[in-house]
């Protein structure tokens, strides 16, 4: 569990290599700083109550969990006498809160205040990420309970949402917030007929290595044990993202003439978010197919219907994660096994309905809810930058220095 943690925290810096190079080199570093600020900012969060609003004692009918149940980890247990204590499972649900609020930055890339992003991951991470980690992972309204009492989803569908690792919790959380986001901010300066070429695609393809290699403790570290399941995890989030970039690859080379290397990343990570949700549920061959599929959808979404809507999604968060999110979300109704299903039910008709029920709340909340923090950061302190703070570029304008020094 501690290795899982540790490769869950890689994630982040690996998502800022992976956002950084996809910027422009004026707003290299500011793009980072969205990642690893995060690091530093949900953490306190989470010490102080996000870890208790997620998995405190079920308050409100399971909307959230009780803010004093673990207010700064108190009776959070550091040596339980037997497998891994308390202290090790809230650390790694640390790993997860940290890297949701950074992956929405995506969306909103090189026009957005730095003090402006800072209030709204605080104030997201709190109203939006611990209440939903509660609803499905923490015994709320949403959640499949082994014991005890029924969420209002297993007594409205008959079974509780299933997943496994953070698609609906991390994923389609942030990927409709994203979009609502960016919708709400407008697009860039020149956007989309000023060419915006990444500064460095070998950060982008660094990172995405990195996150590849992250997220085996990300699936593998969420069946909470050094078991079967977490060997089947493993092997399932490894062949979902090696098939999807396989996938999205042949079809952009069919499509476009061209294989290129931010659409293998685009692909890999299209697949990661994919079996995140179904990573403990399904068994290989499931999770190639879910590989092709989610390819499929997602590069329709990024590379076709994306520029026919015309909003400016800056880096695909909600194309990848929002979209490949519910395609995983759903397709984990579909494939899940009933020897591996928490509901004991397997995929079919019953476990799609609560999956589909599951994700329209998970669109509906965060989306709302980002729509009025975003209405009332921007009303009360700003959220997007000025016209020549934009065109001097993040760096200098919000972080008074650049990444590249090249003397002449």
């Amino acid at each position: 569990m501690l290795c899982s943690t540790a490769l869950v925290l890689l994630m982040t810096p690996g998502l800022a290599l992976f956002y950084g190079g996809m910027v422009r080199s004026k707003n290299l570093l500011g793009t980072i700083m969205h990642s690893m600020f995060a690091m530093g900012l949900i953490t306190v969060i989470w010490v102080v109550v996000g870890y208790s609003i997620a998995f405190g004692s079920t308050t409100f009918a399971g909307l959230f969990g009780s803010p004093s149940t673990h207010f700064l980890l108190k009776d959070v247990a550091y040596n339980d006498g037997e497998g891994y204590p308390e202290i090790v499972f809230m650390a790694f649900q640390m790993m997860f809160a940290i890297i949701t609020p950074a992956l929405i930055s995506g969306a909103f890339a090189e026009r957005v205040k730095f003090r402006s992003y800072a209030i709204f991951i605080a104030l997201w991470s709190v109203i939006v990420y611990s209440p939903l980690a509660h609803w499905v992972w923490g015994g709320g309204l949403l959640a499949h309970n082994d014991a005890g009492s029924e969420s209002w989803l297993q007594n409205f569908a008959g079974v509780g949402a299933l997943d496994f690792a953070g698609g609906t919790v991390v994923h389609i959380s942030s990927g409709i917030s994203a979009l609502v986001f960016c919708l709400l901010i407008g697009k860039r300066r020149g956007y989309p007929t000023q060419a915006m070429p990444p500064n460095c695609l070998v950060w982008t393809m660094l990172g995405a290595g990195i996150l590849w290699f992250g997220w085996f403790g990300f699936n593998g570290g969420s069946a909470l044990a050094s078991d079967g399941i977490a060997g089947l995890s493993f092997v399932n989030t490894h062949i979902c993202a090696a098939t999807a970039a396989l996938a999205w690859t042949i079809i952009e080379k069919i499509h476009r003439g061209k294989a290129s290397a931010l659409g293998f990343a685009s692909g890999l990570v299209a697949g990661l978010v994919c079996i995140t949700p179904a990573a403990g549920f399904v068994m290989p061959a499931s999770s190639l197919a879910m590989g092709i599929i989610v390819a499929i959808v997602c590069y329709v979404l990024v590379t076709i219907v994306k520029f026919r809507l015309g909003y400016d999604d800056s880096l695909d968060v909600f194309g990848i994660h929002g979209v490949g999110g519910t395609v995983g979300a759903i397709l984990t109704g579909i494939f899940a096994t009933e020897e591996l299903s928490a509901t004991g039910i397997g995929g079919g008709r019953q476990q799609v309905w609560a999956q589909i029920v599951a994700t329209i709340i998970t669109w509906v909340f965060a989306g709302v809810v980002t729509l009025i923090l975003v209405k009332v950061i921007d009303a009360t302190v700003g959220i997007r930058v000025s016209d020549e703070d934009e065109e001097q570029g993040l760096d200098v304008s919000q972080h008074g220095e650049t990444a590249y020094n090249v003397s002449t």
